[in-house]
């Protein structure tokens, strides 16, 4: 089972550049830790103060540790730096995942091993 967290942060669209750059540290930190299988915080490209918040974890045990730990703390502090005007992150739990291309090269929504649970 997989954990993806993801959500937007709002900053003041002048502090918003900054807050990512000053972030990038943090981000590579938690790259490295166990579980961490993507860790991407990038710039909207339509709204001038918002970052998108993209994670995967092998699973919850490993996310609560980077949740304790020093990235994870880094980046709240970091961030508060910025006026975050809003935040709104939400975990998914999952435990079955596909490509969106079949072998014949289409994109379907349909998954071929089931429903996910």
């Amino acid at each position: 089972m997989s954990i993806v967290i993801a959500g937007e942060v709002d900053f003041p669209p002048e502090n918003r550049d900054t807050a990512l750059a000053g972030a990038k540290d943090l981000i590579e930190m938690a790259l490295a830790e166990p579980g961490c299988r993507h860790y991407a915080w990038s710039a909207d490209p339509h709204d001038p103060g918002r970052v998108h918040v993209f994670e995967e974890w092998d699973s919850a045990d490993e996310l609560q540790v980077h949740l304790e730990g020093p990235a994870y703390q880094g980046m709240l502090g970091h961030l508060s730096q910025f006026t975050i005007l809003n935040a709104d992150t939400r975990k998914y739990r999952f435990d079955l995942k596909e490509p969106v291309y079949g072998p014949d090269g289409v994109a379907t929504a349909r998954f071929a091993k089931g429903t996910a649970a």
